[in-house]
């Protein structure tokens, strides 16, 4: 579903959702001709037509209604209060902007926004749904307590009280580290920094959220490759892509806004390949569809790698100049991945592999695009990196309508990642050295020796554990784990379980806590997985269960990260439901009760929220301003993010570069900035940079949003320099050969000191560009130099850090080839990695006969209708209705030879659950479609509400369960995690199917 309100009008279409009169048809048929790459907003002005037509009309409507509401008496005769508040949708990663319309505190009506450059005034379904998050009929409402397996309301004072003084009681018997917190990938910016600042305070690394289990392969991979893990260009700059490759992504399910930039790329000759083992909604849209078998990317790209290197299509210049070790990578692919292996090993024949590198290679620039599909396997690292070095190959990074589009899941989960509650990295992916916490320190205005000693000796700079792996932070044997204690209390602050593995065992684990916290607008399923009765013999007598309601994101303010790295500021819509306090709110109210609110808020001004005094979010952005240097997230003050909302209109929908433009609140011009100022934006506010748009682009100056490859891994390599080639440099540069990142040394030996003021000078004594506090480093090298702070070197093609330098591909832990297990093993056991024992050999071995028990390929992925976890969207009367049925797809062979028919109930069995007695497996309907292959199966990840057949009304706390309840696939998902990032297995595992007889 697909609601566009702005398009380019082409030749081939007029412009959809054109005003219905024939002589507005006959017009833009006779525009198009004349101006084929007019937008529509530009046709609408220059016809003359203005807002009387069109798209425009709508928009205007909108504004206009809002007006007479505003003049229309109440029924006490005075003139109701209407606002129009503009937010940005809370679901996936595009960012679609959404005028919201506020009558009397109401949340009344809504619009996609005309002049978004992201959207384009387009919705998906999802969206056109979002004003239902401002009623609440199935929000958790108040303070609740799990009493006797029923929940009770409580008051605010006690449930802080009481959670507090249990934190407490297991810091001193266990240590701060006992303590795990998942945050989340829905808390804005400045949320998400002040929790990862609110565990450095209570003394731990033991925090993580969603980002680990979707996308930490990519940051590993991606950043270890050319030196940022992420995005490197945007969804807008698709339109200028010759072809696109889309592997492991299903962009028109779960990236829907999205698809317009590649639609409109198609209307200019892009050519479209789409690599999934399931024939999508986004394969449909392709120009050739190539089926895999899951988990076998590696594979299939180093056979399109094959071609490119035997007939010499790739970019032999740019390989000179800007790759190391891509000799490695051409023997490889050359001499090992021959097209009969590749064909063995992921299904694909010799002809499709050279077709998809032949069109990659002669429609440059090219683009690929990955999500989940590749980043959640046991090698995800390995696969990400193939990707990366197939655009090396072909030259493509750092070029408009090239690099890696890569698209984040939640509206910022980002922005979380950027800033937020990671293991293993303080906010802008600082690390865990004491220099890094010591930079924090003094920007936080604290002492490091008082915060060094809030930790457990030895452990402020150890990575903690990972989210995906909190379930055997409890149930592991202590003496295999590389803390003190075991896992004691958790914290979901906001974050599905079910989007997690190993459900059986996560149940487990729930039962044996001592403190449970969920922190949520939705009670989610943590709530019915912990009411629910489990094994007598792992229940916790002493677990204590609490809910907590936080508001959602349109009941506050704050920024928010588009996957394409571009920040959006959401206005307040409304104020908080029921009896929900923001999620900064909490956090300060906890730290109040846990002795050290004060340091957490000293930089802060406090002002009156619903509940309590709470940190004003332009606060919380303006310290990020001061200190993540790293990754540029210091240029976007709150009043150039504010003026970007408030003049979208302003911005290119290809290049989103503002064309002019003057902020009338401000008096700040807005000509030549990026469109949400994508990170990096460097320096300070003042330095006015642009933002990047497309990252490592040496064609244009670095005061323009130009780059290169970072310097982040050394000058050499065994003797080879890793520093870029001479000539090759951004535009404009200074230092025309590679250089290293910058530091007081180097400033000092170009002679480049003095150009620092007195007391930039005072600040970066003995400092780098990324620890400076003044930022006059980096204004000296990029402002008047023109050269990057973070230097000029090669992207690396070989990762010498990693398992595997060059990408492998090994097989899943649970595989139906035992044959190819046999050639393709997987990586031998690892002891205390992120704090734990990981297997691998271990449980692949064990493994090699299941697959005649269980034949099929299990594997997962999204819905248009619902997101994430599904709580949310399961909970929305309007979303619940397109999809009432959690369902597992399956060939029709498949279904035959099971004696299955379409629409029947049937059980979905996956290894652990034989040992669990008595649990049968999950209970869902068969969708029987050619979708999906005989040998593999789909479901969707959103759902929860059933468990083992049973569903789990009678657990939610009252009013609050979601419409839609389904089985959870990852109640049914295996053991698997990956090598470098403890991202979890779910796109490949093995699974029986039988109907249900009842």
């Amino acid at each position: 579903m697909l609601l566009t309100r702005r398009t380019p009008v082409s030749p081939a279409a007029s412009p959809a959702g054109a005003a219905s009169s024939p002589f507005v048809a006959s017009l833009a048929r006779g525009v198009a001709r004349a101006m084929p790459t007019m937008d529509r907003r530009a046709f609408l002005r220059r016809s003359g037509l203005g807002v009387g037509a069109g798209i425009a009309a709508s928009e205007l409507l909108l504004v206009r209604k809002a007006r007479a509401a505003d003049a229309a008496p109440k029924a006490d005769g005075a003139a109701a209060k209407v606002e129009v508040k503009r937010t940005v949708c809370g679901h996936c990663s595009v960012g679609c902007a959404v005028d919201a319309v506020v009558e009397n505190g109401v949340w009344v009506r809504q619009e996609p926004v005309f002049d978004s450059p992201i959207n384009l005034g387009a919705h998906c379904a999802k969206g056109a749904a979002l004003r239902e998050h401002g009623h609440g009929e199935y929000r958790l409402k108040h303070p609740m307590k799990l009493v006797d397996g029923k929940y009770q309301k409580i008051t605010w004072d006690q449930a802080l009280d009481e959670i507090a003084a249990r934190m407490k009681e297991l810091r001193a018997a266990s240590g701060p580290d006992s303590i795990f917190v998942v945050g989340s990938s829905k808390h804005n910016n400045e949320q998400a920094y002040l929790l990862r600042k609110w565990m450095s305070f209570w003394g731990s690394n033991n925090c993580d959220h969603q980002a680990r289990i979707c996308h930490s392969t990519t940051v590993a991979g991606v950043a270890n490759t050319w030196g940022y893990g992420a995005m490197t260009n945007s969804y807008n700059d698709m339109q200028n892509a010759k072809a696109a490759l889309y592997i492991g992504s299903n962009a028109a399910e779960a990236h829907p806004v999205s698809m317009l930039h590649l639609l409109h790329a198609k209307e200019n000759g892009c050519k479209v390949i789409v690599v999934d083992p399931r024939f999508t909604r986004t394969a449909a849209k392709a120009d050739d569809y190539v089926r895999i078998r899951s988990g076998s990317d590696i594979p299939f790209l180093f056979g399109v790698m094959h071609h490119i290197f035997k007939n010499g299509w790739e970019d032999k210049k740019y390989i000179e100049d800007r790759v190391y070790g891509m000799d490695k990578v051409r023997e490889e692919a050359l001499n090992f991945w021959t097209p009969d292996r590749v064909q063995e090993a992921c299904g694909v024949d010799e002809a499709t592999t050279y077709k998809v590198a032949k069109t990659m290679a002669e429609n440059r620039p090219s683009t690929i695009v990955w999500c989940m599909g590749q980043t959640q396997h046991t090698i995800g690292n390995a696969i990400v990196r193939a990707s990366c070095l197939l655009q090396l190959a072909l030259g493509n990074v750092g070029k408009s309508g090239g690099g890696t589009n890569i698209f984040r899941g939640h509206d910022n989960v980002q922005g979380a990642t950027d800033v937020g509650p990671n293991p293993d990295s303080l906010p802008g992916y600082y690390g865990l050295a004491e220099g890094a916490h010591k930079h924090f320190a003094k920007a936080w205005g604290v002492d490091f020796e008082w915060m060094k000693k809030q930790y457990a000796p030895g452990m402020m700079t150890k990575s903690g554990m990972t989210v995906s792996r909190w379930v055997d932070g409890v149930l592991e044997k202590n003496e295999l784990i590389d803390q003190d204690s075991n896992l004691r209390g958790l914290f979901f602050w906001g974050h599905a379980p079910n989007s997690q593995t190993r459900g059986l065992e996560m149940k487990r684990a729930m039962d044996k806590l001592d403190l449970l916290v969920v922190v949520d607008p939705f009670p989610s399923a943590t709530a019915a997985m912990a009411a629910m009765p489990g094994r007598p013999e792992d229940l916790n007598p002493k677990r204590a269960v609490y809910l907590l309601p936080a508001t959602t994101q349109f009941e506050t303010s704050g920024s928010c990260t588009a996957s394409n790295r571009s920040l959006q500021w959401r206005e307040k819509v409304i104020d908080p439901l029921w009896d929900s306090r923001t999620d900064h709110m909490i956090m300060f109210q906890l730290a109040e009760k846990l002795g050290f609110a004060k340091e957490l808020v000293k930089n802060y001004k406090m002002v009156q929220g619903k509940g309590g005094m709470e940190p004003e979010p332009e606060s919380i952005l303006r310290e990020i301003n001061t200190c993540v240097w790293t990754i540029g997230y210091t240029g976007q003050s709150p009043e150039r993010l504010k003026a970007h909302m408030r003049n979208m209109h302003v911005f290119d929908v290809k290049t989103l570069r503002a064309r002019g433009g003057v902020d009338k609140a401000t008096g700040y011009s807005l000509d030549g900035d990026y469109f949400g100022l994508p990170w990096p934006c460097y320096g300070t506010p003042e330095l006015r940079h642009p933002g990047s748009p497309n990252l490592y682009d040496t064609s244009r100056h670095v005061m323009e949003g130009g780059g290169n490859f970072r310097a982040n891994f050394g000058v050499e390599r065994e003797g080879v320099s890793l520093l870029a080639a001479d000539g090759s440099h951004s535009k404009g540069a200074d230092l025309t050969t590679g250089y290293p990142e910058f530091d007081h040394l180097l400033l000092k030996k170009l002679g480049w000191w003095n150009e620092l003021t007195e007391a930039e000078k005072a600040a970066a004594e003995g400092k780098n560009w990324k620890t400076d506090p003044s930022g006059g480093i980096i204004r000296v090298a990029m402002k008047n130099h023109g050269c990057h702070p973070f230097g000029n070197a090669k992207a690396r093609a070989i990762v010498w850090n990693f398992p595997d330098p060059i990408p492998k591909h090994r097989e899943p832990l649970y595989s139906t080839r035992p044959d190819l297990v046999a050639k393709y093993p997987t990586h031998d056991d690892k002891k205390a990695f992120w704090r734990l024992p990981t297997l691998y050999k271990t449980v692949q071995e064990k493994n090699v006969g299941l697959h005649k028990d269980f034949p099929l390929i299990m594997t997962s992925g999204r819905l248009v209708e619902y997101e994430g976890g599904g709580e949310e969207t399961r909970s929305n009367p309007w979303l619940a209705e397109l999809q009432q049925d959690m369902f597992v797809e399956l060939n029709p062979k498949a279904a035959n030879d099971r004696g299955i028919r379409h629409g029947d109930w049937v059980w979905v069995k996956t290894p652990p659950m034989a040992a669990a007695p008595g649990f049968q497996g999950i209970k869902v309907k068969a969708l029987v479609t050619e979708r999906v292959d005989a040998e593999t199966v789909f479901l969707p990840f959103h759902f929860s509400g059933r468990w083992g057949g049973v569903d789990l009304a009678p657990y939610y706390p009252e009013g609050a369960m979601p419409v839609v309840r389904g089985e959870a696939v990852n109640t049914a998902t295996t053991y698997g995690y990956d090598s470098v990032t403890m991202m979890q297995e779910t796109k490949t595992t093995i699974c029986q199917i039988e109907k249900a007889t009842a």
